[in-house]
């Protein structure tokens, strides 16, 4: 076979060629032998992170990146030199490799560059594989979009739940929670405990005070009711100025010293409007969970004629439901 020194000068500019676009392609590349040390490293890699290929050429890429977890990394790479397949790992898997400072202003925010990678595998003339081609893209901007767009879904589900005024579980939220609790009672025979509750007098609050002093009322009592449930508890405002607790886990017993605790708080209020003090109670109505409630309708009853008969007994007072 002979070659010409024409077919030279071809091959070594095709190569000049293929060098120069790898080295000014926008993505990192970084090609790693079996030790994992680097004997290649683009462009892209020394302006995100300020090195220069004489600065990681032939050391070890967990020299050079102590932030980078070798457990973790040889665990992937080592799959793609045995089965010479490439692997994958994308922003949510892992918000990034190589911690790089992210400059675009359109998402400025960000506190680094979030980044999707790929190892591939790079075969010599005898088909094995001795080195291996990490690949970095920079998708900072579309996991910035994509956690923006996840926020406003949440805040819209929150808002589709949330009472405004309180800040309590709307009625159909609440509603709905409470039908899951009737079911896994149900289903597990647990206790659960449904208090109805709301503010005595409140319309003559209302007509006395106006509506803004009621708003206050209301939320100051919601306010107290927070800071008496557990976080596996289901506190919602049923409407008006009543609301709805329910104690999961817990019996009639351990309701009425939650019931008497809320009582006392919701009693040292006050709202102040104009110089005045408002001061208001609440009752209560409890309904412990048996066999004998034949749905959630049928428990929310049972707590209404509680509270009723509180109203009747005198109000700021709990009863239990019999």
């Amino acid at each position: 076979m002979t070659t010409n020194n024409k077919d030279f000068s071809k091959f070594f500019e095709d190569v000049h060629w293929f060098m120069d676009i790898l080295q000014n392609i926008d993505v990192g590349l970084v090609v790693m032998d079996r030790n994992y040390q680097v004997v290649m490293w683009n462009s892209f890699m020394q302006n995100h992170s300020g090195k220069t290929p004489e600065d990681v050429l032939q050391r070890s890429i967990f020299s050079v990146f102590p932030e980078l977890s070798e457990t973790w990394f040889k665990h992937k790479a080592q799959s793609v030199f045995v089965l010479q397949n490439a692997t994958f790992t994308t922003w949510e898997q892992r918000p990034y490799l190589f911690r790089f400072p992210h400059y675009r202003p359109i998402t400025g925010t960000a506190e680094h560059m979030y980044q999707n990678s790929t190892i591939i595998p790079l075969m010599d003339s005898k088909g094995h594989v001795e080195q291996i081609c990490l690949i970095i893209y920079d998708v900072t901007d579309t996991a910035i979009n994509k956690m923006a767009q996840q926020q406003a879904n949440n805040q819209l589900q929150n808002l589709s739940r949330t009472d405004h005024l309180t800040g309590l579980f709307n009625r159909g939220y609440w509603e709905l929670r409470l039908i899951q609790e009737f079911k896994r009672y149900d289903r597990y025979d647990q206790a659960s405990t449904l208090i109805m509750m709301d503010i005595d007098h409140f319309k003559k609050v209302n007509d006395k005070y106006g509506h803004t002093v009621g708003d206050d009322v209301i939320r100051q009592v919601s306010r107290a009711l927070k800071e008496q449930v557990r976080d596996l508890d289901i506190a919602g405002r049923y409407g008006g100025e009543e609301f709805g607790v329910i104690l999961t886990g817990t019996d009639v017993k351990g309701a009425s010293v939650f019931a008497e605790r809320l009582r006392t708080s919701v009693e040292k209020m006050v709202v102040v409007s104009e110089g005045q003090q408002v001061r208001f109670t609440i009752s209560l109505g409890l309904a412990q969970l048996t066999d004998k409630v034949a749905d959630h309708r049928a428990w929310i009853e049972k707590a209404d004629a509680a509270l009723y008969q509180s109203k009747e007994g005198g109000r700021n007072r709990f009863t239990i439901a019999e």
